[in-house]
């Protein structure tokens, strides 16, 4: 009886690491980012943790980019998933195929739905970035939809909230074909000092409340 205990105790021993998690077929993995990972089957992204544990699950919506221009500190300078600040940029497609962004945090949970068009990563819990805003007015005689097309410069902090809006934005084309990703026109230089930019006025300083 002793014997088959141990022979029993060390089959299972044995059988332990066959039965860990193992992640399989993996095309990319990217750095970790605070204490994450990023790993790439086909075009769906998930994390890992720093044991090796798939923590959020395969999904498409997780942005990267092989044009990535690391001179760019926006959106445009984005090559591979990672987390800033608790927060990881996620994409979908509007109108004719334009780009917007949002968030989600380090549980899979969204945070912003996709709904910017440039946006540069937080410091401190703030970040500002080009908001669209697409509100439905109504129906025409051919009873097709209309909609009312808003861009906003604006603040947004790590809790899910757009704190300030600054300058509105004019001839944002969302046409793919004449689509060019909109440059940010505020900028946070310091907690509570936002610049923000007009061309035909230059930039100017403004202090902005930062409670959460």
């Amino acid at each position: 009886m002793r014997n088959t205990m141990i022979l029993w105790v060390v089959m299972l021993l044995i059988a332990l690491p066959i039965n860990a998690q193992s992640l399989e077929n993996i095309d990319e993995i990217a750095p970790y980012s605070e204490g994450l990972a990023a790993v790439r089957k086909g075009s769906q992204w998930g994390f890992i943790n720093e044991e090796g544990t798939l923590v959020i699950d395969f999904r498409d919506d997780v942005y990267s980019s092989q044009n990535a221009d690391a001179s760019k500190s926006d959106i445009s300078g984005i090559g591979y998933p990672m987390f800033n600040e608790g927060l990881c940029v996620i994409t979908e497609t509007i109108e004719d195929g334009v780009p917007v962004f949002g968030f989600i945090d380090t549980t899979g949970a969204v945070v912003f739905e996709p709904q910017f068009l440039n946006i540069y990563p937080f410091h401190n819990g703030y970040t500002t970035g080009v908001l669209f805003d697409k509100t439905f007015k109504g129906k025409n005689e051919f009873q097709l939809k209309i909609y009312d097309y808003k861009f906003f410069d604006v603040m947004l902090n790590t809790s899910g909230k757009v704190t300030d809006y600054f300058e509105r934005r004019d001839y944002i084309l969302l046409t793919l074909k004449r689509y060019e990703m909109p440059e940010i026109r505020a900028k946070v230089l310091h907690v509570g000092v936002v610049a923000i930019y007009n061309p035909e006025q230059g930039w100017k300083i403004k202090k902005v409340q930062t409670k959460n």
